[in-house]
């Protein structure tokens, strides 16, 4: 067996789905400032599976999931930039310091 063809099927095995990158908002209650934060991480989630496959159709799933995984991954990961600093500057708005006591 080739070296290419084996690097593809270990390949192919270890990508064995197409993923997409979404980010994912979470919520927490500030104690000291009493109110709700929000926070953005990224999650990844699964969408098809690569079953049945053969010759060259498994090089081109593997590389179309490898470039739906990759856009999605900058595409979220813009959003969840975006989304965090958002966050941050409406905590800083709506979290007044202790007065001193």
């Amino acid at each position: 067996m080739p070296v290419r063809a084996v690097a593809i099927a270990i390949l192919a095995a270890s990508l064995a789905c197409a993923c997409v990158v979404v980010p994912v908002t979470t919520a927490d209650y500030d104690r000291d400032c009493q109110l709700v934060t929000h926070h953005m991480a990224l999650q990844m989630v699964q969408v098809a599976e690569i079953n049945r496959c053969a010759n060259q159709g498994c090089e081109m799933m593997v590389i179309a999931g490898l470039g739906v995984t990759a856009a999605s991954a900058i595409v979220s990961g813009s959003i969840a930039i975006v989304g965090n600093i958002a966050y941050w500057a409406e905590r800083r708005a709506g979290c007044a310091a202790p007065p001193p006591g």
